[in-house]
């Protein structure tokens, strides 16, 4: 999340602090005798005609995730068991590396529509980048488009009414995650603490987009032009995101997954399109859609804990807002002790002190296991992606903290194979070089300043 809003968001956790006393927690990993009940599953993979018959299930799986640590139709039976997900199959997915990228295929997309546009995002800014996709939805719905906008209350709190007031006068059906003020809400479920974090695009049904990237102009300035030293203000830093395309039968649960968001805040029907068009295969991407919300809140937080306690080889993730709780910790500490390549990069620089120095509380466990962690240089970071052994890749909405596992509504997308593991490494590698490591020596010689504010700042580690 953009933490420019986080004087709202503290608010917001104060208060659900006081009001509601004792805090949440995430649940336990599945239990380690999974894989051998999971052994005896036959993994369920959804294709364009529908459900795939075991045998097929097993070959697309063999040759999409060859050097697994386990036999490949246990690994996904397994991620299967712990999230009630499918996969699906018949998929291409395109990764989007950075802001500038992103918008110009999704402004594409939003162009060429003719159905429908389903929009989902936590920030929706009104700057030049804002107008931009503003006027682009607001010219389709004029064409007959339909437009269906869901924007975050929190999120967008800075934002004058007045821009969205333009946007419905043109026709667009715009609604309200979750309202800051009760007396705009429509149900009687008012949840101040649960955030629609979500950053999703669906244009026809056809095609969807998600990732770290809101609607927002600091996207417009690509960490790639943003990497020398002459950069000395937070202004003219660009911002390091990674978005992922994806078209094909998955585009479907993508729908299913807005629909229902959009049906928790109790409000009037979608206007009428065709929303699940005939499902047709567009690559051989093989992908798990997982959303979290207030029905299935652990789905992701449980196929990360899976991945990381299974990696065999690597997990080399990204996240831009990094305070683990304890289970997390423990996983990534127990794969870099059994020897795989544990390394994490954070920001360098970030856009929220609280969180940035709660994250560093937890670098010396990480550190004295073998972890590695490094910190982007001179970009403000705010991706939030993984890739496992080279095979297992997961792009998203999600930040490695206990906000986005268990408050907050998240999307990510699990995509399985070689292939576009190799594309998640390049990307991977490209940070790495434009990064810091932090050295176990380095690390315990720091500033007593700084140690200091880590601990005043874990404090609050829950609703970080």
């Amino acid at each position: 999340m953009l933490r420019a809003h986080w004087t709202g968001l503290l608010a917001v956790a104060l208060l659900c602090c006081s009001l509601f006393g004792a805090c949440a927690s995430l649940p336990a990993p599945a239990p380690a005798t999974a894989p051998a009940a999971a052994a005896n599953m036959a993994p369920s993979i959804q294709g364009a005609q529908g459900e795939l018959p075991a045998a097929r299930a097993r070959a697309l799986l063999a040759k999409r995730w060859p050097q697994g640590r386990l036999d490949p139709a246990t690994l996904a039976a397994l991620e299967q068991q712990a999230t009630g997900v499918p996969l699906i199959a018949g998929n291409r997915c395109t990764l989007l590396f950075d802001g500038p990228q992103t918008m110009g295929e999704m402004l594409k997309a939003i162009r060429a529509a003719r159905n429908h546009i389903n929009l989902e995002t936590y920030i929706f800014d009104q700057d030049a980048l804002g107008m931009e996709f503003a006027e682009a939805l607001m010219a389709k719905q004029r064409q007959g488009v339909s437009v269906n906008i869901l924007y975050d209350s929190v999120g967008t709190l800075g934002v004058p009414a007045e821009f969205f007031q333009r946007m419905r006068d043109a026709g667009i059906h715009l609604l309200e995650f979750n309202p800051v003020n009760p007396a705009r809400l429509r149900g009687d479920n008012w949840d101040l603490n649960h955030r629609d974090h979500r950053k999703v695009l669906i244009v026809d049904g056809r095609v969807a987009f998600t990732g770290g990237i809101n609607i927002s102009g600091s996207y417009a300035r690509s960490s790639l032009f943003h990497s020398s030293g002459r950069h000395r203000s937070q202004s003219q830093l660009g911002w390091r995101d990674t978005h992922i395309k994806v078209e094909g039968p998955a585009v479907r649960a993508f729908q299913w997954l807005f629909v229902r968001q959009w049906a928790s805040q109790d409000s009037q029907d979608l206007r009428d399109a065709d929303y699940f068009p005939p499902a047709t295969n567009a690559g051989d991407k093989l992908v798990r859609v997982l959303g979290s919300d207030n029905d299935d809140p652990f789905d992701i937080y449980q196929a990360y804990q899976l991945a990381f306690r299974q990696a065999r080889t690597s997990i080399h993730l990204t996240s831009a807002y990094f305070v683990p709780d304890q289970h997390t910790i423990d996983a990534l500490t127990a794969a870099a002790r059994r020897g795989v390549d544990v390394r994490i990069i954070l920001p360098g620089v970030s856009d929220s002190g609280l969180v940035f120095y709660a994250g560093h509380a937890y670098y010396d466990q990480l550190l004295d296991s073998g972890v590695k962690i490094y910190h982007l240089k001179l970009t403000v970071l705010h991706a939030k992606t993984a890739v496992i052994d080279g095979l297992w890749s997961t792009v998203g909405s999600t930040n490695i903290d206990t906000r986005s596992f268990l408050h907050n509504s998240e999307l990510n997308v699990v995509v399985l194979g070689p292939e576009f593991g190799q594309q998640m490494e390049l990307a991977f590698q490209e940070d790495l070089r434009n990064s810091s490591e932090i050295t176990v020596d380095a690390w315990r010689h720091r500033p007593w300043l700084d140690r200091l504010r880590e601990w005043a700042a874990s404090l609050m580690h829950y609703w970080l």
